[in-house]
């Protein structure tokens, strides 16, 4: 069995494979996410960039304003904004009352 640790934002896993010497292989976040989805037996069908417009959606929710939002995800114009904005219509209607 190895070990995994978090170094400079990338994982450093220290393997030793039954009759060799011990390797250490780093990965970036991206390919740790990438190898978990693979080992799934689970058809996802996944692209790194949802998690932006998931994360956008959730801030939302967290009811910070437009400003706040832009600024943690990086949109300079409300249109782009907007787009990577997806609300439920659930959590709509809980506000409205």
């Amino acid at each position: 069995m190895g070990s995994i640790r978090v170094r400079q934002g990338r994982y450093q896993a220290n393997v030793r494979p039954k009759g060799y010497a011990p390797v250490t292989k780093t990965f970036t976040s991206r390919e740790v996410a990438k190898r978990w989805i693979k080992s799934t037996e689970i058809a996802i069908d996944f692209r790194w960039h949802d998690l932006r417009h998931e994360a956008t959606s959730r801030l939302f929710e967290k009811s910070l304003n437009l400003m706040e939002v832009a600024t943690i995800t990086g949109h300079q114009d409300l249109k782009m904004l907007k787009r990577y904005t997806h609300l439920r219509a659930e959590d709509l209607m809980g506000r409205l009352g």
